[in-house]
């Protein structure tokens, strides 16, 4: 250990729900990195009903219901904050109790609540409005997942605090192109044969798998064997993907995969022909950088977060809602 003292770090995970993906997953690895930090004390503080999974010191205080919860955030979180003596808090999903009294750092993921409230759940977007509002006068630190989410937020904003991008990271020994000994029982109980186009994400609005399907459905005529595997929970919106598979003439050869499981996520990036990451906003798109850790060709959106971390090392497609795999099929 070096001889500064250790610090007290709190995280907030309550927001996290029972299946991480996106935000949870990011969680999941930044506290069993900071857990494992020699100089650092870390507490999770998490919902009632959130056991098991966290590599800390874990205090379950959290009421389990949304409503209930982000009202505890403003009165509970703040007194436990103070009796658990952090130094700091990081609030890493928007909201943070504003009442508390010691340094905070809260994470703002994208804009799109303010740019494009039409991909969210009506009930949704003026609370995190509010919130990203309130981070901006009361945040000592602003962490933001990509130079275009601190651009948007910044256009919009003069926040009181410091802003810095700190983008997020993949598990390289989850993700690897190496194949897993497991890799073909795991494609096998999830039903999957090759040769297929992957798509792992939540079915939201904002994902434009509507438009991948049509991509899809486009191509599928001179590629008999290729398959569609949409790997996600059911987001709010996603009846407009079903809708499109029963309007595509290859409907019978896109799966819905469902939730898949965290240790079936990197089998099935690695096993494509192809990933489609079609998403038309992200404030990073962590699932477009799991696919090229595992060695797969991506495609993903113009113009977008996804394109720039990939580098060059991706295709893109069209613009806007539309969608289109390279051109050479």
């Amino acid at each position: 250990m070096s001889g500064q003292r250790v610090l007290q770090v709190g995280i907030d995970v309550t927001a996290v729900p029972e299946r991480a993906v996106g935000v949870g997953q990011f969680l999941l690895g930044l506290t069993r990195e900071l857990a494992a930090h020699p100089d650092v004390a870390l507490t999770v503080i998490a919902r009632k009903d959130d056991v098991g999974r966290w590599p800390a010191k874990v205090v379950n205080a959290a009421p389990t219901s949304r409503g209930a919860r982000l009202a505890w955030e403003q009165t509970g979180l703040a007194a436990l904050a103070s009796r658990l003596r952090l130094d700091v808090l990081h609030s890493p999903h928007y909201t943070h109790p504003v009442a508390a009294r010691i340094p905070s750092v809260v994470t703002i993921h994208d804009m799109t609540f303010f740019d494009h409230p039409e991909w969210h759940e009506r009930k949704k977007v003026p609370v995190f409005q509010q919130a990203i509002r309130l981070a901006s006068r009361f945040a000592d630190v602003i962490l933001c997942d990509s130079e275009a989410t601190e651009t948007a937020l910044l256009q919009r904003f003069k926040p009181r605090g410091h802003v810095r991008v700190a983008r997020l990271g993949v598990d390289l020994q989850r993700f690897t192109a190496t194949e897993g000994s497991d890799d073909v029982s795991i494609l096998q109980g999830l039903g999957i044969a090759h040769p297929y186009v992957a798509f792992v994400g939540t079915l939201e609005p904002r994902k434009n798998i509507p438009a991948l399907i049509a991509a899809f459905d486009s191509v599928a005529a001179k590629h008999s064997d290729l398959r569609l595997a949409i790997a996600g929970g059911r987001g709010w919106g996603a009846d407009q993907v079903d809708a499109a598979i029963a309007e595509a003439k290859h409907g019978d050869r896109i799966d819905l995969l469902g939730f898949v499981a965290d240790d079936a996520v990197a089998p099935l990036l690695r096993g494509a022909t192809l990933v489609a990451y079609p998403s038309m906003v992200e404030g990073f798109g962590l699932p477009a950088l799991e696919a090229l850790a595992c060695g797969v060709p991506l495609v993903t959106t113009k113009g977008s977060v996804m394109a720039d971390i990939a580098d060059g090392a991706a295709f893109v497609g069209i613009e806007s809602q539309g969608f289109d795999f390279p051109a050479d099929g």
